[in-house]
């Protein structure tokens, strides 16, 4: 036994006798005055014979009692002595007052100071419970300063160390504790799953060796306080004398089914996810990826603590989500995101449409590792791209019906839909900016006639250039035709295909060939009825052709004009205008 416990048990034992020598000193003070005073009740009694109170019957009226009935109840006191442990001076006192008339406190400071030996008495009774008070207090101090030498070599009341309760337990009974337990030790991994997995004492050479650790925490406790471990139970976590084979237990570690690769799972954070139509936030995932660094020094920790098991989630050993559902930015990333929701575009494709609403918007705006909200420029291009790809029609190849019937594939020309791809990108840009709600037409760069069917509609020219003839077809009937020459392809003037648009008619034009150096060109022909559609390719009059139609156009064609009877010129001149679509095929 160490000297702070032999000094412990030496000062409780001291503090029971000296408990026990008061409560002895006490009843032996209490019976020598209850002596004192019954033989004073005897004297009081001749006394209260002659007070005043008691004669004076104006003050006491027709109930008092005389002196002679008086003492006969005293010597009926006399007689029964079990009455006179009762009935004492006190008592007397009592009933005297509850007689008294006002005044009372006055006639027994009078009383008091012709009898000295009752003030006496009662100076004697009040010292005597002053001694009792003080020498409570004493015990009580002496047995708390008991309590704290005590718990100089033992631990306080319901302290746990490492999770065992060593309540009162000196610091040789914990290491004994320790000692027996090391041989049977098993660490029991609890993991998030509900399994367990357990590291055994045996398989790592575990010893146990005493040390000061123990003897430290218990000196170290707070021992004047040791009170409040009644109701404030202390957790200690300390470092247990053992030692092990660290090797060994690395692999034991490694053998561990909570490591392996295939049994983990990454933890997912807490993100702004669009569900309907805005953005909300999706609660994190924890996954079973573990962090093996915390891990080993958590193990290592829990062997060195002696603990039975380890709770993996409340060790940390997993890598948790950066951001949970209550993280402070997710919901700004929500609120951000949301912000851009707030537009409604229509684009009209007559008969067709396309909306932009929160559900397409919702995929242009993401949020990366950091919740940083980006509005991707790049996801809104390609979406325009996309109704490009759907609407667009110019230099597309088109199959159409002639007027003749037949189906012929057309192919080039500068006639079609075609979006401002950059244009368009800032006017929806800016309308989700402005959270507008809008009806409208993308940006053109180009225009056609219809969205349905070929794009030219059914007002337009064509030109049948195998068959060398024209027709104007207006709301889907031919109005004129007639046959044509078109340019000669053996002086590589043929005309080329495609679907164009008038650019204008014009009257009394001269129609001229390339600037040769001279400064006179290649040619120049007078027309009365100019319609281009194709830069110098258009339609006009051609007076000094003798015929048209057949295979005229391989040995006297144009350099690529359509050149018509003059009346035919005429006609379609007042037909056709700036912007209507001209069809030239095979």
């Amino acid at each position: 036994m160490s000297k702070n416990d032999k000094r412990a048990e030496e000062i409780m034992e001291e503090t029971m006798n000296e408990i026990m020598d008061d409560l002895d000193q006490t009843d032996a003070f209490d019976e020598d005055e209850d002596d004192f005073e019954d033989e004073d009740d005897f004297e009081d009694e001749d006394d209260f014979e002659d007070e005043d109170d008691f004669e004076d019957e104006e003050d006491f009226g027709d109930d008092t009692f005389s002196d002679e009935e008086f003492y006969d109840e005293g010597d009926e006191m006399e007689e029964d002595p079990g009455m006179a442990e009762f009935i004492d001076e006190e008592t007397l006192e009592e009933e005297a007052d509850e007689l008294e008339p006002s005044g009372a406190d006055e006639d027994e400071a009078d009383a008091e100071e012709q009898d000295p030996e009752k003030a006496e008495r009662k100076k004697r009774r009040k010292k005597k419970a002053l001694i009792v008070i003080g020498s409570i207090l004493g015990v009580l101090i002496l047995v708390y300063v008991g309590f704290a030498i005590y718990f100089n070599s033992h631990f306080m009341f319901n302290t746990r160390i490492n999770g065992t309760n060593f309540s009162l337990q000196s610091v040789s009974q914990v290491e004994k504790y320790m000692e027996q337990q090391v041989e049977d030790y098993v660490l029991t991994l609890e993991e998030s799953d509900g399994g367990t997995e357990t590291i055994s004492g045996s398989d790592i050479a575990l010893e146990y060796v005493p040390g000061d650790e123990l003897a430290k925490l218990a000196e170290n406790q707070n021992k004047l306080l040791w009170i409040t471990s009644l109701w404030d139970a202390p957790e200690i976590e300390a470092k247990v004398g053992v030692e092990y084979d660290e090797e060994a237990l690395n692999e034991q570690i490694a053998g561990l089914q909570c490591l392996a690769e295939e049994n983990q799972t990454a933890s997912v954070d807490a993100h702004p996810e669009f569900q309907t139509d805005k953005f909300v936030v999706v609660d994190e995932v924890v996954g079973t990826q573990i962090d093996t660094e915390k891990f080993n020094e958590a193990v290592n920790a829990a062997i060195n603590g002696f603990q039975s098991t380890l709770d993996l989630t409340e060790a940390g050993c997993y890598i948790l989500p950066r951001f949970t559902a209550e993280s402070e930015e997710v919901q700004t990333a929500a609120d951000t995101m949301n912000s851009y929701l707030g537009a409604n575009v229509t684009y009209d494709f007559s008969p067709y449409t396309e909306v932009v609403d929160a559900s397409v918007i919702s995929q242009w705006v993401t949020v990366d590792a950091d919740m940083n909200v980006t509005f991707s420029q790049d996801a809104v291009k390609a979406y325009i791209q996309s109704l490009a790809d759907k609407y667009n029609t110019k230099g597309k190849a088109r199959t159409i019906t002639t007027a003749t019937g037949n189906q012929a594939t057309v192919e080039g020309g500068s006639y079609g839909w075609q979006i401002d791809q950059e244009a368009e990108y800032n006017a929806l840009i800016a309308n989700i900016q402005n959270a507008e709600t809008v009806t409208r037409e993308p940006s053109y760069a180009s225009r056609g006639a219809s969205h349905e069917g070929n794009d030219y509609g059914s007002t337009y020219a064509e030109v049948d250039l195998t068959n060398q003839m024209i027709y104007f077809v207006q709301n889907g009937q031919v109005v004129l035709s007639s046959a044509c020459v078109t340019g000669n392809p053996n002086n590589g003037n043929g005309t080329p295909q495609g679907v164009y648009s008038l650019a204008y008619k014009a009257l009394d034009q001269t129609l001229r060939g390339e600037k040769r150096p001279d400064g006179s060109y290649e040619y120049e022909t007078p027309v009365k009825y100019w319609m281009p559609f194709n830069g110098g390719i258009g339609f006009h009059d051609a007076t000094w052709q003798s015929s048209f139609g057949g295979s005229r156009y391989l040995t006297n064609g144009s350099h690529g004009c359509i050149n018509l009877p003059y009346d035919v010129a005429g006609q379609l001149y007042n037909l056709i205008s700036a912007g209507t679509p001209v069809v030239c095929h095979y």
